[in-house]
C-alpha cells in the first residue's frame, strides 16, 4: 500500500522533482497564484463596499467567508485552466496537486458562507453554526487526504461493501452518508433560499407589513418542505410512505399537539385578517402594550413598563382583545391635587389650566379641563385633565412635567398645597389630668439600698 501511494500524486511530483519541467510548474503555479490574489482582492473591495452600503452586520458576517473563498476559488479556476493548456507540453504533477487543497478550501469557504446566512442572520456565532462548522471542515480535509494519497476509490469501495438492514430496506455506509449529505445540501440550501426571500419581501415597499411576514415564513415553508421531498427521493427512500406518518401525526394533533397546531392556525390567522399589526397598542385579559413581533406560535407584546410578555395566538383570537392603535393612539390621564379652603378657586383653576401649557406630548385639543372634584377634610380636592400623544409610550414622565408646573406656579401666586392636621380632644378627664402634671412635675428621689 505504501508503494501505491507514492505511485499517486506523490509519486508524480518525487518523479518531476529536479527536472525543467518541475521549474516551469513552478513558475505557472506562482503567476497564477499572484493572478488569483489580485483579483480576489478587487472583488474582497467590490463586496467590503456593497457590504458597507447595506449597513447589515448579518451579511458583513457572511460576508468574510465568501471574501476568503475568493482566493482559492480564483486560483482553482487559474490553476485548472493552465493545467489544460500545459498538459500538452510537460507533467503538470505540481498542478494536480494544488488543485486539491485549492478547491477543498474554497469548499470550505462557500459552506460556511451559506451556514452563516442560514444560522446566523444576526452576525453572531451560534452553536449550530459552529457545529457545521466542524463537520464540512473535517469530511472535507478527510477527502483532500484520501485523494492526495489516491485511496478514495478504496475508501468508497470498502463502504459500499458494509450492508445492513434498516426495516424492509437494504442498504449501505456509502448510500447512507450520500443520503446524510443530500439531506443537509438541500436543507442548507432551502433555507438560504428562505432567508434570501424573506430579506427580499421585507424590503418591499408595496406590500403589508402582515403580507410580508406571511409570505416570507410560508415561502420558507415550502422551500424547506420541498428540499425534504427532493432529498428523500435522491436517497432512494419511496415518498409513499410519508402517507402513513401523515396519518399519525394528524392522530397526535388530534390529541397532545392539539395546542399548539392551535396557535400556529391563529397566527396564520392573524397575519391574513390584518386584525392585529406589529406597532399595534392592545389591551388583552388585562395586560397592556405594543405588538412588537407577531410570531407564528406567539405574539409579543411590549408593556409599558418595557417588560415583553409572550401570548399565544390562540389568546388573541378566542379572548376580547382591545386595540387601541385600531382608531387613536393618545390617552387620556389626569393629575389630582388639594388646596385650601381660603384659596380663589378661580384662580387656581385657571393655574391648573396653565400647567399644562407647552409641555411636550399634551394635547391641545381637546384642551386640558380643571375640575373641582370634592370638599375634603383637609382642603378642597381639585383635578387636571389632558390627552396625551402615543399614551402606549408611558405617561409618568407627562404627568410630572404637569405636576411640577403646578408646584411653580402655586408657589408664586401664594396658593398653598394643605396638609393633614387632626385634633385630638379627651373627653371626661378634666379633674384627672392638672392632678396627674402636678405629680409628674415633682422630684423623684430613690432610696440607697443598704448594705448587707
Amino acid at each position: 500500500m505504501p508503494n501505491r501511494f507514492l505511485t499517486h500524486m506523490f509519486g508524480d511530483l518525487v518523479h518531476d522533482f529536479g527536472q525543467p519541467a518541475m521549474l516551469w510548474q513552478v513558475g505557472v503555479l506562482l503567476a497564477t497564484l499572484v493572478l488569483a490574489w489580485v483579483l480576489a482582492r478587487f472583488l474582497r473591495r467590490r463586496l467590503d463596499r456593497r457590504q458597507s452600503l447595506a449597513g447589515s452586520g448579518g451579511l458583513r458576517f457572511g460576508a468574510e467567508s465568501l471574501n476568503r473563498a475568493f482566493f482559492p476559488l480564483i486560483g482553482a479556476v487559474l490553476v485548472g485552466i493552465a493545467r489544460a493548456i500545459t498538459a500538452e507540453f510537460m507533467h503538470t504533477s505540481l498542478l494536480n496537486l494544488a488543485l486539491v487543497p485549492l478547491l477543498g478550501i474554497g469548499l470550505i469557504y462557500i459552506v460556511f458562507f451559506f451556514a452563516r446566512r442560514v444560522f446566523s442572520r444576526d452576525g453572531e456565532n451560534h452553536a449550530w453554526l459552529s457545529l457545521v462548522e466542524k463537520v464540512v471542515s473535517l469530511v472535507v480535509w478527510v477527502g483532500m487526504v484520501l485523494t492526495v494519497m489516491g485511496i478514495q476509490d478504496d475508501v468508497l469501495a470498502w463502504m459500499d461493501s458494509v450492508r445492513f438492514r434498516v426495516a424492509n430496506t437494504h442498504m449501505t455506509l456509502l448510500s447512507l452518508a450520500s443520503g446524510l449529505l443530500w439531506v443537509c445540501v438541500t436543507m442548507i440550501v432551502a433555507m438560504w433560499l428562505g432567508s434570501a426571500l424573506e430579506d427580499r419581501v421585507m424590503r418591499a415597499s408595496t406590500l403589508d407589513a402582515n403580507l410580508k411576514v406571511v409570505l416570507a415564513r410560508l415561502g420558507r415553508a415550502l422551500l424547506v418542505v420541498a428540499a425534504v421531498l427532493v432529498s428523500l427521493s435522491l436517497v432512494g427512500i419511496d415518498i409513499t410512505v410519508l402517507g402513513v406518518f401523515g396519518g399519525a401525526l394528524g392522530v397526535g394533533l388530534g390529541f397532545g399537539l392539539q395546542k399548539i397546531a392551535s396557535n400556529y392556525v391563529s397566527g396564520f390567522i392573524i397575519l391574513l385578517d390584518r386584525s392585529l399589526r406589529i406597532g399595534d397598542t392592545i389591551n388583552v385579559s388585562g395586560l397592556q402594550g405594543m405588538v412588537t413581533q407577531i410570531r407564528t406560535r406567539y405574539t409579543v407584546v411590549r408593556g409599558l413598563d418595557g417588560i415583553e410578555t409572550l401570548v399565544p395566538n390562540e389568546k388573541l383570537i378566542t379572548d376580547v382583545v382591545q386595540n387601541q392603535s385600531s382608531f387613536q393612539t393618545r390617552g387620556y390621564t389626569k393629575v389630582a391635587v388639594q388646596v385650601a379652603y381660603e384659596t380663589d378657586i378661580r384662580q387656581a383653576m385657571a393655574l391648573l389650566a396653565q400647567a399644562a401649557d407647552d409641555v411636550p406630548r399634551v394635547l391641545q385639543d381637546p384642551v386640558p379641563a380643571p375640575y373641582l372634584v370634592n370638599f375634603g377634610a383637609d382642603g378642597i380636592d381639585l383635578e387636571l385633565g389632558f390627552w396625551v400623544e402615543d399614551a402606549a409610550t408611558g405617561t409618568s414622565s407627562v404627568r410630572s412635567a404637569v405636576n411640577l408646573n403646578i408646584w411653580r406656579l402655586f408657589a408664586e401666586h401664594d396658593i398653598s398645597i394643605p396638609f393633614a392636621q387632626r385634633e385630638v380632644r379627651i373627653i371626661g378627664a378634666g379633674d384627672i389630668l392638672p392632678q396627674n402634671l402636678a405629680a409628674a412635675a415633682q422630684p423623684t428621689s430613690a432610696a440607697a439600698p443598704e448594705a448587707g
